[in-house]
């Protein structure tokens, strides 16, 4: 299996930078954020996760952009219900935390409801 390299870098390299450093390889949109700074809930979310990276840690920041210090964690991010567990790997840097955690479901289609027409509740069969 070939080794991970993030735009011609290794994991620890990766690691090994700081936010800034790694701000200049990410694309324009992920570098403006970093570079205007982390709001509060994502500086505490970061340093939680420096401290204690084996603990699972919930959290309603789905903007933050995936750093190399948050490979290897586990999170719980709120989708609107409840907490879809995120497991961070390398192939995820630069992405946001929320595009792993999907706020919908797909529409499952049973019967016709209440009221439909003899017509609609026809199924043939196969």
């Amino acid at each position: 299996m070939p080794k991970f390299e993030y735009r011609g870098m290794s994991l620890e390299q990766l690691q090994k930078l700081s936010l800034q450093e790694f701000s200049r390889l990410v694309t324009s949109r992920e570098r403006r954020k970093i570079n205007r700074g982390f709001t509060a809930t994502d500086k505490k979310l970061l340093e939680d996760i420096r401290k204690s990276p084996k603990k699972f840690h919930r959290t309603h920041a789905r903007e933050i952009i995936i750093v190399p210090q948050m490979i290897g964690a586990k999170l719980g991010v709120y989708n609107g219900k409840d907490y879809v567990t995120v497991e961070i790997i390398p192939e995820m840097l630069g992405h946001r935390l929320g595009e792993f955690a999907m706020t919908r479901k797909a529409v499952k289609h049973s019967a016709p409801g209440f009221g439909a027409t003899k017509s609609s509740k026809f199924i043939p069969l196969k």
